[in-house]
């Protein structure tokens, strides 16, 4: 089944583009979420009246993300954490302690735009990916170093 996009899917494409996807996925969720149309002689008209608004919106945003992904570029989040033997963490970093850490550091980013593959779970050096926009991602490093917890005697 063929659909106009009326926004960006990461996983389909962007905003006026026209697209195959599946009949249920189309009449099911995409549709009724008013996220795309189907393919007509209205829409077709429709799209090209809005080309260059849609191009226009599409250009802000890449802007957007790619003014967030030079600010997230090469910034170094350094996370403390408490440490048992063998410098294995108790818990693990996850995605809400980078964002905590980032907005420390001045940049403010969603919780699902953090990719980490698997959970950081021993003390070290981590590189992360951050996704900024469609298509645009800037890498992050994370430092987890063990919690001073005050003079122990």
């Amino acid at each position: 089944m063929e659909i106009i996009l009326r926004e960006t899917i990461e996983t389909l494409g962007q905003e006026g583009e026209i697209v195959k996807v599946k009949p249920g996925y189309a009449r099911n969720y995409l549709i009724p979420q008013q996220k795309a149309v189907l393919v007509s002689k209205e829409s077709m008209a429709r799209l090209e009246n809005e080309k260059q608004a849609i191009a226009t919106r599409l250009a802000e945003q890449k802007k957007q993300a790619e003014g967030l992904a030079a600010q997230l570029e090469g910034k170094v989040v350094t996370i403390s954490k408490r440490v048992g033997e063998e410098t294995r963490l108790f818990g693990s970093v996850t995605s809400n302690d980078i964002v905590q850490g980032l907005l420390e550091a001045g940049v403010s980013v969603e919780k699902k735009a953090i990719v980490m593959g698997d959970a950081i779970k021993a003390i070290g050096e981590y590189r992360i990916a951050v996704k900024t926009g469609y298509q645009t991602t800037a890498t992050v490093t994370v430092q987890v170093v063990p919690e001073v917890i005050g003079d122990v005697q």
